[in-house]
């Protein structure tokens, strides 16, 4: 029997024992990770202070309260005024070294941009906007101009939108050419502050770029200007600029290329009005050649039954005159990987649209069908009273013709050789199991269209889906009612296009012409369709704003 010191002594060594085991657990244990940061290097200091006057330094230090990288330096951070010997800007430790090679105008502000080159180590998070400005003399400039930029097709504001001024005196000579030297960036909401300017009279511009070098490239960018020339004299706000893509005016032909599976792919820089293309050589396959060009008229693809040949020379004509030639080198003997499969004009719910067809679309163009390798089951039960049609404008698409039923399931088995192609191959086998969407997930719109008291204007009105593709474009010349029947139960957005020149489609503007494209006008309002629901909605379109 334990005596209580005995029983006191190994109750507190149970208990030592338990404490480590569960200290030894929990230093097993890997750091929990806090929150991600977002918060770029912060300033501590400089040397000497920004908007230091009567400025006589060789050399600038800013201190920062992290370490950090520095990315692209003499593409990201400009000085004005130009300087022909750059600085030569180096990191040390948490600290940026900028040493003058150049020596300093007299009486003279000067602005430092770093763009985007100073970003924190771990995440990469950008220090945007930030300048150092300083003066030699006892003078800093201090207007400043403000403003917001707009994509015209979306209507939307443009985040990391450039936003750029050359004063006139330079501007011909500059852009295009060179980098500008004052600039800044838009933030989430569009808006955009250039400040420290000095007296004088600029041009401003708005550049959106894939890859951002700061020099205008109109088959990639997006371009804003405003028309007219800005006097800085004052502080200005309110500057409204609205980026385009610029239409070149000589057409060429920027991507071909044969495909892996044979198809010869055309990319053109601008859209062919009324395109067509004819093969000069060999001559013999003009006749047999199938051509497709995509609903943008910017794109085409050429399917040849006969791929023995090795050079191809193509014609591309608009209203039937040439604008382009092109050529291909091919290699006789050369093997494409071929593999006819098919689409089918269902959604992404694997359902078929009330009142309509089902489309059966291959990836080349269809010779033949076998009807009997082709079964239709209505509920498991198969059905033979279907027809097939040719769709004579789209050589790749059938159409499949049946009185469908609203509450049936459907299963479309395509056996082995149920198609063959204009090269001669087979189909595999291939299924689709859909059935018919209900009548109710659809509804009917009508938009109340309303002119500004301007008689003889043209307007292209463009019901967009709520990921901004175009469902349908009417043309209206008067007050009237648009009907849209049988659509699908979503989010729609309204956009309008002030057709100046009557012709039917919104034309783009040109920076070198300084001509401002076609007013385009985004309804703020989002239109909601219910489920089996009439809408009806009124379209008041405001009376024509200029462009800046």
């Amino acid at each position: 029997m334990l005596n209580s010191k005995s029983f006191f002594l190994s109750k507190n060594f149970f208990f030592f024992i338990t404490v480590l085991a569960l200290w030894g657990c929990a230093a097993q244990q890997k750091p929990q990770g806090g929150p991600r940061d977002l918060t770029p290097p912060k300033i501590l200091k400089a040397t000497p202070e920004n908007q230091t006057r009567n400025f006589k330094a060789k050399q600038i230090q800013i201190d920062f309260d992290e370490y950090f990288r520095l990315t692209n330096a003499y593409q990201e951070i400009s000085i004005t005024p130009f300087m022909e010997k750059q600085p030569e800007y180096k990191s040390s430790k948490k600290s940026l070294i900028i040493d003058f090679k150049d020596s300093l105008l007299k009486n003279t502000t000067y602005v430092i941009n770093f763009g985007k080159a100073v970003a924190d180590v771990n995440e990469g998070n950008v220090l945007k906007n930030f300048t150092y400005v300083f003066s030699t003399g006892s003078h800093i400039d201090s207007l400043s101009l403000s403003g917001n930029v707009i994509n015209s097709t979306t209507g939307l504001k443009e985040k990391d939108a450039l936003v750029f001024l050359f004063p006139v005196s330079q501007d011909s000579l500059l852009f295009g050419k060179k980098k500008p030297t004052i600039f800044t960036t838009t933030d989430t909401a569009g808006n955009f502050s250039l400040n420290n300017l000095r007296e004088d009279t600029y041009r401003i511009y708005a550049l959106k770029q894939p890859s951002p070098d700061k020099i205008f490239k109109p088959e990639a960018d997006l371009i804003g200007f405003s028309k007219k020339s800005i006097v800085v004299d004052k502080d200005s706000s309110n500057i409204i600029l609205k980026l385009f893509k610029q239409v070149p005016d000589n057409f060429r032909v920027t991507e071909k290329k044969f495909t892996l599976d044979g198809k010869y792919s055309m990319i053109f820089n601008r859209p062919v009005e009324k395109p067509s293309l004819k093969i000069l050589y060999p001559p013999a396959l003009d006749k047999e050649k199938i051509v497709e060009f995509a609903k943008t008229k910017d794109t085409a693809v050429v399917y040849m039954r006969n791929m023995a040949f090795d050079s191809l020379s193509i014609a591309i004509l608009d209203n039937n005159k040439p604008i382009d030639t092109i050529y291909q080198l091919k290699s006789k003997s050369e093997k494409f990987d071929r593999n006819l499969i098919f689409s089918f004009g269902t959604n992404r719910d694997n359902k078929l649209k009330p009142g309509t067809d089902l489309l059966l679309i291959g990836n080349f163009p269809l010779e033949s069908y076998d009807l009997a390798n082709i079964a239709l089951l209505e509920d498991s039960v198969a059905v033979t009273n279907f027809t097939l049609q040719k769709d004579t404008s789209n050589l790749r698409r059938y159409t499949m013709k049946y009185r469908w039923r609203a509450n049936s399931k459907y299963q479309l088995n395509l056996l082995d050789g149920a198609f063959t192609d204009i090269y001669g191959d087979k189909s595999k086998r291939n299924g689709k199991p859909f059935t018919i969407d209900k009548p109710e997930n659809y509804s009917q719109l009508t938009l109340k269209v309303t002119l500004p008291a301007d008689t003889g204007r043209m307007y292209i009105v463009e019901l967009m889906d709520d990921t901004k593709n175009v469902v349908r474009r009417d043309v209206v010349t008067k007050n009237t009612s648009l009907v849209y029947k049988n659509y699908f139960t979503s989010k729609y957005t309204v956009r309008v296009v002030y057709d100046a020149n009557k012709n039917g489609k919104w034309d783009s503007g040109n920076v070198k012409r300084r001509e401002q494209p076609e007013i385009i006008w985004v309804s703020p309002k989002d239109i909601v369709l219910r489920a089996n629901w009439e809408a009806e909605e009124p379209l008041d379109i405001p009376k024509e704003q200029t462009n800046p």
